[in-house]
């Protein structure tokens, strides 16, 4: 006979056996998709079995040959840690810090003070904090397609939902601002423009900025976010802060340290609130509601970004022009592959190339799989940055050295040639 305790223990067991479903996870979690990481994953499961994966997926410089962080901003981030400076931080970012941003801005156009910088754990940070701060079920963020995933994944945790205006595809990915117009509503709390743009590089003339903000002057629940993370890597020479043609609509830049300073993980981004008009005091209030209860952003990293703005910028000119020359020849190869074609970015690190190739246009994210599982290339399909207007495209980094983009686009021109 059975003894009292298992007979216990049984009953427990059965009693809790709903205790081994699956937890179900929130619908805002389970629907977020962020392409650029998404597609690392069956990479890894290659990368175990022992293949060499040529990795063109990702925006981080620190990855490739020759891009790396300047040593005197290493060094102020060792002597922050040195001096024990580690500790929590004011939760707007160091004044000195602060300071310095606001001078930078300055320089592009724009009255800026210290008391408009908020530094954060990175852009993307920024970008939780604006939208906590400003959006309510129905709103709506305008952003354009293709975009940088987290405009189209975030909006949605709040209730809002996010409506792409075009980039001409044909023309160097211009905006389209008829399509911005017959989009707007009074629902578009914010605009958002990316400049230069990830990931299709294309970097606005001061003309099309002043007609985007002309749009938004009518609406004026409306401002403008100004995503200027790759500023410093504009080859156009059109390059315009947006601020700083704005007299009265709000604009919202956003920056950091990620791309043109070379440290993406060091995790320090700011938004600076360009707000002539003063009709942003009381969703900036909710914002810096925001920003106290998370604390602070890394203390030691601030003053390696500080030093980044205060001692001096001659190094960039030597890792711009090496990520040129590598633009330069990715596209050029690109052009002569059958089955691809691409538009010449304007500005930042990247080639948004149109698979032409008719077996495998209709299906993007199917291209970059098979392209990976036979070939062990990674890129990131189109639809991963818009669904509708980024399908039939990758996006690929070209901060490699020439010898392994070279490699890599002979195993692309392999795939497609069938071999």
């Amino acid at each position: 006979m059975e003894s009292p305790r298992l007979s216990i223990r049984h009953v427990k067991f059965l009693d809790c056996e709903n205790v081994f479903n699956p937890i179900e996870a929130s619908k805002r979690a389970a629907a977020i998709e962020y392409a650029i990481r998404d597609v690392v994953v069956p990479a890894i499961e290659l990368e175990k079995q022992g293949h060499e994966i040529i990795r063109l997926n990702i925006g981080d410089p620190l990855a490739y040959e020759g891009l790396q962080t300047p040593s005197h901003m290493i060094e102020a981030y060792k002597r922050a840690l040195d001096s024990q400076d580690n500790g929590y931080g004011p939760s707007y970012g160091i004044s000195s810090l602060r300071r310095a941003i606001a001078s930078a801005e300055k320089n592009k156009g724009w009255k800026c003070s210290e008391d408009d910088v908020y530094v954060t754990h990175g852009v993307t940070e920024a970008l939780q904090i604006i939208f906590a701060a400003f959006l309510e079920p129905g709103d709506t963020v305008l952003a354009p397609g293709p975009h940088y995933p987290p405009y189209m994944a975030y909006p949605q945790m709040y209730g809002a939902k996010t409506i792409e205006y075009k980039l001409n595809s044909q023309d160097g990915w211009k905006i389209d601002i008829n399509d911005i117009r017959s989009k707007m509503d009074e629902s578009v709390r914010l605009l958002v423009l990316i400049n230069p743009n990830n990931p299709t590089g294309n970097v606005p003339t001061e003309q099309e900025i002043d007609d985007f903000i002309s749009l938004a002057r009518d609406f004026p629940r409306c401002t403008i976010i100004s995503d200027e993370i790759y500023d410093g890597l504009d080859f156009s020479g059109n390059f315009v802060s947006l601020a700083s043609r704005s007299q009265d609509v709000p604009v919202i830049v956003l920056n950091g340290v990620s791309k043109v300073y070379f440290a993406p993980g060091w995790r320090i981004g700011y938004m600076a609130w360009h707000d002539p008009s003063g009709v942003l005091s009381n969703v900036r209030d909710g914002a810096e509601r925001l920003l106290r209860s998370r604390l602070c952003a890394s203390t030691p990293a601030q003053y390696g970004y500080l030093a980044g703005l205060s001692e001096g910028s001659d190094w960039m000119d030597g890792h711009r022009e090496k990520i040129r020359r590598r633009l330069e020849y990715s596209l050029e190869r690109i052009n002569s592959i059958q089955g691809l074609e691409c538009q010449a970015p304007g500005g930042a690190f990247y080639l948004f190339v149109k698979i032409t190739d008719p077996i495998h246009s209709a299906d993007d994210k199917r291209f970059v799989l098979d392209l990976l599982h036979e070939k062990h290339v990674l890129l990131v399909h189109g639809s991963g940055f818009s669904p509708e207007m980024g399908k039939g495209h990758f996006r690929m980094v070209c901060l490699p050295e020439v010898e392994l983009l070279s490699e890599a686009f002979d195993r692309i021109e392999s795939f497609l040639n069938g071999r």
